[in-house]
């Protein structure tokens, strides 16, 4: 029983983290270098229009729900001591936590809850912006990273 639900929580956990991977992969390959390349108070007025669209039921369902699948999934692996294939749930699970789900928590919604405040056309606006990019990037690199190793470990503990 506990080998079935450890296996389907590392499917569950390989296609969130993979989701999310993938959403993070696209604003670090193209969507915040188009956004950097608007005027400052386009890219500005885009980014906080996304900031409040991406509070949405599908994608918070899947990027929390993958943290909660993430916690139970890294505690089950711990309780079973169940060989290789715990091992990497628990590894997956970690990764995303703190790779995904803490870096958002603590370092790109910050700086999004700073842009947020700005008036587009602002000269605090046009001075953050080049900064909010960079950093935001940065993490973003991060949080990508993360989750697509986590994801490679789930899989690999569905494979093991």
């Amino acid at each position: 029983m506990t080998d079935v639900l450890l296996t389907t929580l590392a499917v569950v956990l390989c296609i969130g983290a993979g989701t999310v991977g993938g959403v993070f992969f696209a604003f670090s390959t193209f969507v915040m270098q188009a956004l950097a390349q608007l005027p400052v108070a386009g890219g500005v007025d885009a980014m906080q229009r996304i900031n409040v669209v991406v509070l949405n039921p599908a994608f918070l369902g899947v990027f929390m729900g993958t943290a909660g699948v993430a916690a139970v999934g890294a505690a089950l692996a711990i309780v079973t001591a169940g060989g290789a294939s715990a091992a990497l749930v628990l590894v997956a699970g970690v990764v995303y936590l703190l790779g995904s789900f803490a870096v958002t928590l603590v370092f790109n919604v910050p700086r999004n809850e700073r842009l947020r405040r700005l008036e587009i056309d602002s000269a605090e606006a046009a001075a953050y912006w080049p900064e909010y990019v960079r950093e935001w990037t940065r993490w973003n690199h991060v949080r990508t990273a993360a989750s697509l190793l986590s994801a490679a470990c789930a899989a690999g503990a569905v494979a093991a």
